[in-house]
């Protein structure tokens, strides 16, 4: 491959995590109108997953064997079922904006939880988290999530729920290339459908044309290209680069959010997203990409 058209592979790809990662909690909004939360999360993952196995069976990748189906396995219950399963929930109550800054934070928690394989903590790090968690307090405080602890506090499991799997699994034996992912979204797919039954969800008399359009856009764009783009970014890039959409999603979502849902953002909640994004900056670029 050329440079020319790896640059702009490049730019697809950042362009993809940008502004679709960022979409997707507008997305989650306008899906669970209709759809009960975990059950929509649910099906989102889980045919996703069984559309990226498929494919990635037809191209000749090999069957995950039975310590990579268990890896995948717990890195899809981290991540698909706890993380975005968690989020889906709380989007009942919370704005896609409130709930977009809190998963921003995700980098913070990934920071504190690599010290358990090893990392040492940098000072530079430790003034990024500092600063991180001032910025949750803030929301916390004086944003929308004022006195709503049990929401703060699912937002913040959630986040480090995606963050322990990241790390995690990144020491766990795991398929090759996109089966991985693939296997992590049918396992998480299917934890949720289970959590869906559990909780007595049932599948919705009348769906809207929106709430169908938003499932959609979750399966195809959310779950299907946005992350093959981030794995190619991965790959290719300096990990601060990688990481970038953590800086621009919750801008995408808090734009959008205003722009198509009517969603208030308060002043408070935008100097949260300030000090958030600041603090996230510091740990990023402090932090090296075989540390977390």
């Amino acid at each position: 491959m050329t440079n020319k058209n790896q640059t702009l592979l490049i730019l697809v790809s950042l362009f993809c995590t940008y502004f679709i990662w960022g979409s997707t909690y507008l997305a989650i909004r306008f899906g669970i109108e209709s759809f009960p939360p975990f059950l929509m999360a649910g099906v989102r993952f889980t045919i996703a997953g069984v559309i990226l196995y498929i494919a990635m069976r037809f191209l000749g990748a090999p069957n995950p064997t039975k310590q990579q189906w268990l890896g995948a396995g717990a890195v899809g219950l981290l991540l698909p079922a706890l993380g975005n399963g968690t989020v889906c929930y709380v989007q009942q109550t919370v704005s896609s904006s409130v709930a977009a800054l809190s998963i921003a934070t995700a980098p913070i928690w990934m920071a504190i939880f690599s010290s358990i394989w090893g990392h040492k903590i940098t000072t530079k790090e430790w003034v990024g988290i500092a600063v991180g968690l001032v910025g949750i307090v803030l929301l916390n405080l004086g944003g929308s999530l004022h006195g709503d602890f049990a929401s703060a506090f699912l937002l913040i499991f959630a986040a480090a729920s995606w963050s322990f799997g990241s790390v995690w699994g990144k020491r766990l034996a795991m398929p090759q290339g996109l089966m991985a992912s693939a296997a992590q979204m049918l396992v998480g797919g299917l934890a949720l459908l289970m959590m869906s039954a559990a909780q007595g969800e049932a599948w919705p008399q009348t769906i809207s044309l929106k709430s169908w359009a938003a499932l959609l856009f979750l399966v195809v764009l959310g779950s299907l290209v946005a992350y093959s783009a981030y794995q190619y970014l991965l790959k290719t890039v300096r990990p601060l680069v990688a990481s970038s959409n953590t800086f621009v999603n919750p801008v995408v979502a808090f734009a959008l959010g205003i722009w198509l849902a009517n969603e208030h953002v308060t002043a408070v909640e935008l100097i949260a997203l300030g000090v958030i994004l600041v603090g996230v900056y510091l740990v990023l670029s402090a932090t090296h990409h075989k540390d977390i």
